[in-house]
């Protein structure tokens, strides 16, 4: 009889799809039990707090209805075939010399450590579940930076009590079913404390990689911007294509003090079994800045809305995505913008792009509150489609609630023009490579915000979803 398949072939996704075996890692059951949730706090040797959290979360989790498909549905996700902890069972390295040579090539392969060779001044890559290497440059340490894993920051005594404070705190384990799921099960993920009036210079980068076939993971980012710092912070996350479903439902609180600056950009390449449920939040003091850049180009269904709670006066947000849907993508993506402080200002500028059945929904919401005087927001949302079998919509939501603040929407669909692809035709290109050109030109204004290095693996991501575009 022969062994059972369950890696899918896709040849446009060979950088992302090759598998790692799982020999001697340590696989919890599959499902969510209290035994489980308590093996998870244990092995961490985490605080009594922390543990507490985790019961009260799964209890809320146990208790709370699934979502009533409001979005795509997520029917198909079932937690009982879902591991939430794997473990590659290896110590987390300083040194990339000491990661283990099936976890190192992963990274390798994916341009990790290249790209902190050469532009990042730290770098976290977690592997399933747990953080497999982390390391800071010297010279950014130096500074009180500190960037770290939260279980390390856990056993801390300076550290500690900082998490204890603001844990769970922006995004409170009731705001919907998977962040209770989160809040129970949660491993891995990232701690950054920037002291006031830091500025580094370059980019901090987390990478996630999900290897595990019919697996979950659940990291937790927890970033920290004191008065007058600046940050620029990445995250990066891919997968295997597996026919079995995969599930992510990480969590990312930012808290960004009084005029201080944070950029968050992310770059989504979750492999097409993947159910994405992740939850972002920041909040931003008065006279600061809250900058998110999103590039989404996987996973089977998506909801994702980052939230930005503009709570400072002058305070300022700007969102600038990009999502890529092919054939059995469902992607539910937005953002909302909450505006509480006077003279507080957003602006929102989203893309997508559809293909060969692929469904694509933007929901933006911008709540303006009762005393946010002279409160501006503006929201501007693009789609293509690429052939008559796709679709996009848009869903704004406004609650406006003081009469001096001024919001406005706007949003286009449209599909590639038969002359600019025949002009380009003309000039020498294919039709493929006149279609992924006008693509490329679509896709600009999120490419051209990020880093040299993820503008590539952007625009290269482009190209491959774009093979076989034509028709």
């Amino acid at each position: 009889m022969s062994e059972k398949k369950t890696q899918v072939a896709d040849i446009n996704r060979s950088l992302y799809d090759f598998v790692m075996p799982e020999e001697g890692y340590e696989r919890y059951a599959n499902g969510l039990t209290p035994d489980i949730v308590r093996a998870i706090s244990e092995k961490k040797d985490e605080p009594e707090w922390m543990l507490q959290k985790r019961l009260d979360a799964l209890e809320l989790f146990q208790d709370m209805k699934m979502p009533d498909n409001w979005g795509p549905s997520i029917e198909h996700l079932d937690m009982d075939h879902i591991s939430t902890y794997v473990n590659p069972k290896t110590k987390q390295a300083r040194s990339w010399d000491d990661v283990p040579k099936d976890i190192k090539d992963t990274f390798e392969r994916l341009g990790i450590p290249q790209a902190e060779r050469d532009s990042l001044a730290g770098v976290g890559a977690q592997y399933d579940s747990e953080i497999v290497y982390h390391n800071m440059r010297e010279e950014v340490a130096k500074y009180g930076v500190v960037y770290t894993t939260i279980e390390d920051a856990l056993h801390d005594p300076k550290w500690e009590p900082v998490v204890h404070e603001y844990f769970g705190t922006l995004i409170p384990p009731r705001d919907h079913k998977f962040a209770a799921l989160h809040y129970a099960v949660w491993s891995g993920g990232s701690f950054v404390y920037v002291p006031a009036g830091v500025t580094v210079e370059y980019p901090l980068q987390s990478y996630f990689r999900l290897n595990a076939s019919g697996a979950g993971q659940f990291e937790h980012t927890l970033i920290i911007v004191e008065p007058g710092a600046n940050l620029h912070f990445i995250e990066g996350c891919s997968a295997p294509k597996y026919y079995e479903a995969n599930l992510h439902a990480g969590a990312v609180e930012l808290f960004v003090k009084d005029g201080a600056h944070l950029r968050y950009s992310t770059i989504e390449n979750w492999s097409k079994n993947m159910y994405n449920l992740n939850t972002k939040r920041a909040t931003v003091g008065k006279d600061a800045t809250m900058e998110w850049v999103s590039g989404s180009f996987g996973s089977h269904v998506s909801y994702l809305y980052p939230t930005t709670i503009l709570a400072g006066d002058r305070s300022h947000c700007e969102f600038t995505g990009i999502t890529f849907a092919g054939a059995t993508q469902d992607l539910d993506t937005g953002c909302k913008v909450v505006l509480n402080g006077r003279d507080t200002t957003a602006s929102v500028e989203t893309k997508s792009i559809s293909k060969d059945g692929g469904i694509n929904t933007f929901r933006s919401s911008v709540v303006v509150g009762r005393h946010a005087e002279r409160a501006r927001a503006t929201v501007s949302c693009q789609s293509l489609m690429l052939d008559d079998i796709s679709r996009s919509d848009t869903i704004p939501a406004m609650d406006v609630r003081c009469s001096s603040a001024s919001v406005g929407h706007e949003a286009t669909i449209g599909r590639i023009s038969d002359d600019t692809v025949l002009y380009l035709m003309s000039r020498g290109c294919s039709e493929q490579e006149a279609r992924t050109l006008v693509v490329n030109g679509f896709a600009n204004p999120v490419s051209k915000e990020l880093p040299l290095e993820y503008a590539v693996e952007m625009n290269n991501l482009i190209k491959l979803e774009m093979e076989g575009a034509i028709g």
